[in-house]
């Protein structure tokens, strides 16, 4: 057997100016977030810790509860309100959460550089774009798509995270072409084939685990094929792009490959990329693993 046929390339995100990974270890993280140092949990940083002392620097440690889902938040410094993180000339909001989260993942600066390009490549040669951010969070991936010139409906099943993208949107301090949408994904995208709509492009970053508003279970490795099939019912005769990313441990690359070339067959001009994310300490020069993304080019 060839290995290089097993073998996925890894995007390795940058350090960019309001953002840095700093060291990882022991199951926690080490960042600068603009001008405070915050540690949290993070499960893929199974090595030892290195640079200890460094480890004795933070303004913010997030603790999480064995006993619960969730944690909390101490605080040596107070945390700026408004908090504001940009990143190129895209401004978000960052909240601390009791789920460790700020409102967005660094380690997508990647896949937001990339689907920037796309846009902008693809307006000099069609009028307009039509994306589609399913599981779409606080709206960053959204807010970078609008910026270069997609019309984005953006879906996510919580109101909050819906509000927040929405907030994040008018710190650009201008009007963009941006449908916000309150739904459970699954249900949206059946619905949107069944009216005879279509996109040119489409974005999703379904969650592993998690329960709707009426007690629904979902487990990405149930759902996975479901989902991509009903995406690829709602792209248009000349797609551009899908681009996906998972965190789930029952899913690799190679199972997300032969997924997606089941989905999706190999035409002559289209292209499948599975990619192994990460963030590269500037401190303990470690690479902190970050998830899967998926790249589907018509």
């Amino acid at each position: 057997m060839n290995s290089q046929q097993h073998t996925f390339p890894q995007f390795i995100t940058p350090n960019w100016h309001d953002y840095q990974l700093l060291n990882s270890g022991d199951g926690m993280k080490q960042e600068r977030w603009g001008d405070l140092i915050l540690i949290r949990p993070d499960t893929a940083a199974t090595w030892p810790r290195k640079n200890l002392e460094e480890w004795q620097q933070w303004d913010g440690w997030f603790h999480a509860d064995q006993k619960r889902s969730h944690g909390y938040w101490e605080w040596k410094k107070k945390k700026p309100h408004p908090w504001i993180i940009r990143y190129c000339d895209l401004p978000f909001s960052v909240h601390p959460t009791t789920s460790k989260q700020l409102g967005l993942f660094p380690e997508q600066a990647v896949n937001w550089d990339w689907c920037m390009q796309k846009i902008k490549i693809s307006l000099t040669q069609r009028h307009s774009i039509r994306l589609l951010n399913l599981f779409g969070y606080t709206g960053v991936a959204t807010i970078a798509a609008a910026q270069a010139g997609a019309s984005v409906c953006h879906v996510d099943a919580s109101k909050a995270m819906v509000s927040w993208c929405s907030q994040n949107a008018a710190l650009l301090g201008k009007k963009l072409p941006i449908r916000f949408i309150v739904d459970d994904c699954l249900k949206f995208l059946q619905r949107e084939e069944r009216r005879g709509q279509r996109y040119d492009a489409i974005i999703l970053d379904p969650p592993t685990f998690g329960r709707g508003a009426h007690g629904e279970t979902w487990k990405i490795e149930d759902q996975l094929i479901t989902l991509l099939q009903s995406c690829k019912g709602l792209l248009g005769e000349a797609p551009l792009f899908l681009l996906m990313n998972t965190y789930s441990a029952t899913l690799s690359p190679l199972l997300l490959q032969k997924i997606c070339e089941e989905i999706f067959p190999k035409e002559k001009k289209s292209k499948l990329t599975i990619a192994c994310l990460g963030l590269k300490g500037s401190s303990d020069q470690k690479i902190l693993p970050c998830g899967i993304t998926t790249r589907w080019e018509a």
